[in-house]
């Protein structure tokens, strides 16, 4: 059984769920340190990491492993995969505060926006530094 997490590799999802929140927490932020990954925000990105872990070993229950398996396909390595898909994720936690009126199921736009995702226009997000 895997005792380290590794974003390239898929923990089981029965393990990875049976686990306690803040093991999985605690488990991908060991990971960052281990690699020597310094960000801003760094307990925000683990948070994401780990709610997209979540939701991929929900396999029955949520798109996020489909798309997950398109994103690698199209090129991304599974670390790349989990940040993309983490990337609408955010954008929908965003929408979501700054909306007004109630939604019967938030879930929908973001597994609607999750559709939209591919490799390419992930990639294409990042603005290239020698441009500016």
């Amino acid at each position: 059984m895997q005792t380290k997490y590794n974003p390239l590799e898929s923990p089981d999802p029965n393990h990875w769920l049976s686990m306690d929140e803040s093991e999985r927490l605690y488990r991908v932020e060991e990971f960052h340190r281990r690699a020597k990954i310094q960000i801003p925000g760094m307990m925000v990105h683990c948070a994401i990491h780990t709610t997209v872990e979540n939701q991929i070993a929900m396999v029955e229950e949520l798109p996020v492993k489909r798309k997950l398996e398109q994103l690698i396909q199209e090129g991304l390595d599974r670390h790349e995969a989990i940040h993309a898909i983490g990337s609408v994720l955010v954008e929908h936690i965003h929408s979501l505060l700054k909306e007004k009126t109630g939604i019967q199921d938030p879930n929908e736009e973001y597994y609607k926006e999750l559709t939209h995702l591919t490799a390419e226009k992930w990639k294409s997000s990042f603005v290239d530094m020698d441009e500016i």
